[in-house]
């Protein structure tokens, strides 16, 4: 017998924006409005509510998943399910919240598989799961250089992509700092869906694929982004869309 048979069956992933999830929503917007103001604006409603999709956004600020959940969550009607580590999970208060908010513990001794399989489970099984490419928070704000596991996800279970930029957020609350800085304006804008293999070239080299791939993903959130945000990837990116804004949240 395989030691795999003799492990439980893992829980069920749950779409469902649970009443409590929108209570925290509520206070987490109102946290929001006394530190800073936060505008969604973009292709909200051209989100899949229902389907494997990936959300992908450039990674900022600790402020960066707060805004994700609270603000843009909300509006789409179905849960983000996010990978985190599993030492989040022990921390008071924030541990429940994590487990009961649609985040799945990780081992970072063993990431890279694990992550993977989780999240293509979570893709396969027909949920919205949220990325960021980058792995981490940028030291600067810019665009830091992605890794390649966003890619292949999309590629292995042609799920589309969002493509979602935040800006502001680093202005607010800059890596390294222990509390934020009150004031500005943090915007989330919205890109439209895509599927990776739609955007690559015939014939694409399967050793090159990867890396195309992932700079194709980054570009599409690029655009999404002030100049001054994009980093390595402004040159692969379109102009940014100009587009009337949605009311603050």
């Amino acid at each position: 017998m395989s030691d795999d048979s003799l492990r439980p069956p893992p829980p069920p992933i749950v779409d469902e924006i649970t009443p409590w999830m929108n209570a925290l929503a509520t206070v987490s917007r109102a946290g929001l409005a006394g530190l800073t103001r936060v505008r969604v604006q973009g292709a909200i409603d051209e989100i899949p509510r229902s389907g494997p999709v990936i959300v992908a956004a450039n990674h900022a600020s600790n402020l960066d998943p707060v805004v994700i959940a609270a603000a843009l969550m909300p509006r789409l009607g179905r849960r983000l399910q996010w990978l985190g580590k599993k030492e989040l999970f022990s921390w008071p208060i924030l541990g429940w919240v994590a487990t009961n908010g649609g985040v799945h513990p990780v081992d970072r001794s063993t990431a890279d598989v694990e992550a993977f399989r989780l999240a293509v489970r979570i893709l396969d099984e027909g949920h919205a799961l949220f990325v960021f490419p980058e792995g981490t928070r940028s030291h600067d704000g810019t665009l830091r250089e992605a890794r390649d596991g966003v890619s292949v996800l999309a590629l292995r279970t042609g799920a589309p992509i969002v493509p979602v930029g935040i800006a502001g957020s680093f202005e607010v609350w800059p890596r390294g700092q222990k509390f934020p800085h009150p004031g500005g304006r943090v915007t989330v804008r919205v890109g439209s869906p895509f599927r990776v293999a739609d955007g690559l070239p015939e014939g694409t080299d399967r050793k090159a694929v990867r890396s195309l791939a992932t700079d194709l993903i980054m570009g599409r959130i690029a655009a999404l982004l002030p100049v001054r945000q994009r980093g390595r990837y402004g040159q692969e990116s379109a102009a940014p869309i100009h587009e009337p804004a949605d009311p603050e949240v």
